[in-house]
């Protein structure tokens, strides 16, 4: 059994979408200093690192964070390897043959490349799902989308139709996934959300299992 973590690191520092609120973890308390224990904080976004939109993050009415059912989080899991770093649309989707039986499918690009690359600079131009992506994706009946870049919508969008089709819809989105050592085919998907009450979000670890 191999396991696959494709979670990126949380640090002081990293690349987060712009004007979102940096990350810092910082040591308050330090057995260097006499202290009795070590004792760290952290701020930053819950949509940082890796982690999973809620309805509510562009659904006025929609639910928390914590109310994502659990059975959706895990399962059966197809990884998609999309050799783009542009747009998704439903055309490209059609052509990445996803099994008809996939309800969960996690996108890989070419922007898996820049957490391998350990790019702490954002990239605006990051391969992104269009509406109509998002739309194909609804149809097929998918119930989890994953993305390996900050957004599933491209960073140009300002009207945000990528994330309300799917959010809309029931779909659940995970961000921020590093798949570069993933290689395409049928996993075991195991991703678990903080559960911070209506939240519009919250950090995941996500963990892969062939």
């Amino acid at each position: 059994m191999a396991v696959h973590d494709v979670s990126v690191c949380v640090y002081t520092g990293m690349v987060v979408w712009p004007g979102d609120s940096a990350v810092s973890v910082e040591r308050v308390r330090s057995m260097d200093n006499g202290e009795p224990n070590n004792l760290s904080r952290i701020c930053m976004s819950l949509h940082a690192g890796t982690h999973v939109d809620a309805p509510v993050h562009f659904i006025a009415d929609g639910s928390g964070v914590e109310q994502i059912p659990l059975e959706v989080l895990m399962g059966k899991a197809w990884v998609a390897s999309l050799q783009t770093s542009g747009p998704i649309g439903a055309d490209e989707l059609a052509r990445a043959q996803i099994p008809d039986s996939a309800e969960r499918v996690l996108l890989k690009t070419h922007n898996s490349a820049l957490w391998a690359e350990g790019a702490t600079a954002f990239s605006e131009d990051f391969a992104h799902v269009t509406d109509g992506g998002a739309e194909w994706l609804v149809r097929r009946g998918i119930r989890l989308v994953g993305v390996d870049y900050l957004s599933v919508q491209s960073f140009h969008e300002r009207d945000s139709n990528t994330h309300r089709i799917l959010l809309a819809a029931g779909v659940v989105i995970v961000e921020s996934l590093n798949l570069t050592e993933v290689e395409e085919g049928w996993y075991d998907l195991y991703c678990l959300p903080l559960k911070v009450v209506g939240s519009d979000g919250a950090p995941a670890r996500v963990v892969l299992v062939e």
